[in-house]
């Protein structure tokens, strides 16, 4: 059986840091964005890290 192909379109919208955490950019950020406020916008732009329970999976993914 041929090997399994990582998942692209995720490789894509995450970074790995050196210490091995899973980053990602936040949502809802471009859709209806005059509603939001500026504070709220501000803080979506922050990249932000992949909960420890969803990084199992989404290592699995990416990896294979």
């Amino acid at each position: 059986m041929p090997k399994m192909k990582s998942k692209r379109a995720l490789m894509k919208r995450i970074k790995i840091t050196k210490s091995g955490k899973l980053i990602h950019k936040a949502a809802y950020t471009g859709h209806l964005a005059p509603n939001k406020t500026t504070k709220q916008k501000r803080h979506l732009q922050k990249p932000r890290q992949i909960h420890p329970t969803d990084a199992k999976r989404v290592r699995v993914l990416i990896s294979q």
